[in-house]
């Protein structure tokens, strides 16, 4: 097994290709982003940013990381490795970004079971607390703050692009992808996180339709696969993680949020849908 970082990314500002220096990234503009002391690189310029601190906030990155590392969700990080892991044949090498990475897990988890794979990895998210988590975590992978809306790679240089319960945004997958990649898109399931969702809305959405063609660029490959199972939270604190990570804390009421801080045990269910499409 041989797990590295991606090398290959782009200047934000124009596009043309970053070389590593001593102390960071430049572009042959001179343009220049340092490398931070957990060892990630932001490359999300002022102007793109649509707040002042985008993306999940430092609670949320913190409340997410002790929610993963409990297990609840080891079952989609199994599953998730083994679509990867199965993706070309078993001796080619991988280049695999997930977008929208959060504090790293399912790519660490990924770089865990690679056995004799050889990846290359790199996290983008465009919260800067999450790429520091995941920075100060883990070295094997290349993390980066950056927007899915304009990756800072290069065309048609990644063999696997993740995008776990994020933003999609398939025209910038299909740019990065090689001929053949791998877009793994991961969606909450009908039933997920039922119980929680039961609590703290007054009525419940009825589920979105399945997506019935695929996006420009892309093929879909065999079906869609569900990964379900239940979890138990058996305290307080597991349950207000659980709420503090999603986006439920915002769209709740102040009752529905009140509702769940008092609980002391919840029964979830996980439902998730993984969706595999072949960039043409």
């Amino acid at each position: 097994m041989t797990i590295a970082p991606v090398m290959s990314l782009t200047c934000p500002l124009d596009g043309a290709a970053l070389s590593r220096t001593e102390s960071g990234w430049r572009c042959p503009q001179g343009h220049s982003f340092d490398v931070s002391r957990q060892g990630h690189v932001n490359l999300l310029p002022v102007q793109n940013k649509r707040s002042r601190d985008p993306g999940d906030s430092r609670a949320m990155i913190a409340a997410r990381r002790r929610f993963l590392e409990a297990g609840h969700y080891q079952g989609v990080a199994e599953a998730v490795s083994r679509c990867v892991l199965s993706h070309g044949s078993a001796h080619q090498s991988l280049a695999v970004l997930d977008a929208g990475c959060g504090e790293g897990y399912y790519l660490r988890a990924l770089a865990d079971v690679a056995s004799t794979r050889r990846l290359s990895l790199l996290g983008l998210d465009i919260s800067k607390w999450a790429v520091q988590a995941a920075a100060g975590r883990d070295r094997r992978m290349q993390w980066v703050v950056g927007s899915n809306a304009a990756l800072p790679v290069p065309d048609q240089s990644l063999d696997v692009v993740l995008c776990m319960f994020g933003f999609p945004t398939p025209a910038e997958f299909a740019r990065v992808l090689k001929p053949g990649g791998l877009l793994l898109e991961v969606e909450a399931g009908p039933d997920h996180l039922i119980e929680l969702r039961e609590i703290i809305y007054p009525t419940l959405k009825p589920p979105r339709e399945a997506r019935q063609a695929p996006a420009p660029g892309f093929a879909f490959e065999d079906g869609v696969e569900t990964v379900r199972y239940e979890r138990s939270l058996e305290c307080a604190e597991e349950i207000a993680d659980l709420l503090m990570m999603t986006p439920h804390l915002y769209r709740a009421s102040a009752e529905g949020r009140a509702k769940a801080e008092a609980l002391t045990r919840l029964d979830i269910t996980v439902d998730v849908q993984l969706r595999s499409s072949r960039r043409l």
